[in-house]
């Protein structure tokens, strides 16, 4: 479960400057939680310039705290992060709304996005806000398939906050443990031997960690969606239209000349037949750092889905 502050409980609502200082220490020890759990508090780039009194951005507030919390916040928001949009997986064309609200680029919009993704997002809200309440209901209406609407468990107690990490399964730590992970949870994928051993040898970065597992929790939907006569199903479709194609397409083939000018990085060794060699060009993304996950064609629902490649982009110029 990956913990995301909620931006939209900062509307202005703090009568004075102490009444704020005192929601931010709140804050500060649910993030201080967090970290005890091996949770990150991610928290959107633009947070310094939220509303806090009617006069008092964020940035302006903050200078009133003493120096010691003044350094503290500053340094959070506006270098440490984590920022949930390094890892983002919704766009802004996606039309994600709650109570009649859109939520797009918001904190509560990817967190939605994410747990429709089928990875556990929850919400942490400044109090008092009009956010005191568990769970928020969003909609997320798509041109492709049909509305889904999908409830985020929202946090702004830090007594019941930690009930929830206490009893969480505990996150991902390094990429033996995603390797292991992700084998289970897709059985309709197939894993070359050799899939994660560039991954090895990378920092650990656990945002990418849970993006790789995004990636292939859908690949393993998708490849899932065949009807008994080899057809694809209505979910795989949508699937299909989603992620397979468009601008903000989470899995693209590459482009021309990058197959000619890396044919030799982009072919590897077959995971099942001795000799044999599969050209690998279909990858989804990873933005920070820039990781990339190679599969073969998905698209031939008679042959395996084989995941070839993880680790650092290939195609660089």
């Amino acid at each position: 479960m990956q913990l995301y502050v909620n931006d939209l409980s900062l509307a202005g609502q703090f009568p004075d400057l102490p009444a704020f200082a005192d929601a931010m220490e709140r804050m500060m020890r649910m993030r201080r939680i967090a970290k005890q759990y091996g949770r990150a508090l991610n928290c959107p780039r633009n947070l310094e310039n939220a509303l806090i009194t009617r006069n008092h951005t964020m940035v302006q507030a903050v200078q009133q705290l003493s120096r010691e919390r003044r350094q503290a916040v500053m340094q959070w928001f506006t270098r440490e992060g984590p920022f949930w949009e390094d890892d983002r997986i919704h766009s802004s064309d996606d039309w994600l709304e709650c109570i009649g609200e859109i939520v797009t680029d918001t904190s509560l919009g990817e967190a939605a996005f994410c747990c429709l993704a089928g990875e556990e997002r929850a919400l942490v809200s400044f109090t008092p806000s009009d956010w005191e309440y568990t769970p928020i209901c969003v909609n997320w209406r798509s041109e492709n398939s049909e509305d889904q609407e999908v409830e985020i468990v929202n946090h702004w107690d830090a007594v019941k906050l930690t009930e929830a990490l206490i009893s969480a399964p505990l996150p991902i730590m390094t990429w033996s443990e995603l390797e292991r992970k992700c084998i289970v949870r897709c059985p309709n994928l197939t894993f070359s031997e050799d899939c994660f051993e560039t991954l090895r040898r990378q920092p650990f970065v656990s945002g990418a960690a849970a993006r790789v597992l995004v990636l292939l929790d859908t690949l393993e939907k998708f490849r899932g969606c065949i009807d008994l006569q080899g057809r694809r199903t209505s979910e795989g479709t949508a699937l299909l239209a989603n992620h397979f194609s468009g601008g903000k397409a989470w899995f693209t083939d590459s482009s021309q000349s990058e197959k000619m000018d890396f044919e030799k990085e982009l072919t590897f060794k077959h995971p099942k037949l001795q000799g044999e060699s599969l050209f690998c060009t279909w990858h989804g993304k990873v933005k920070t750092p820039q990781f990339r996950v190679h599969f073969s064609d998905p698209f031939q629902s008679d042959q395996p889905l084989y995941i070839v490649y993880i680790g650092p982009k290939i195609t660089k110029n």
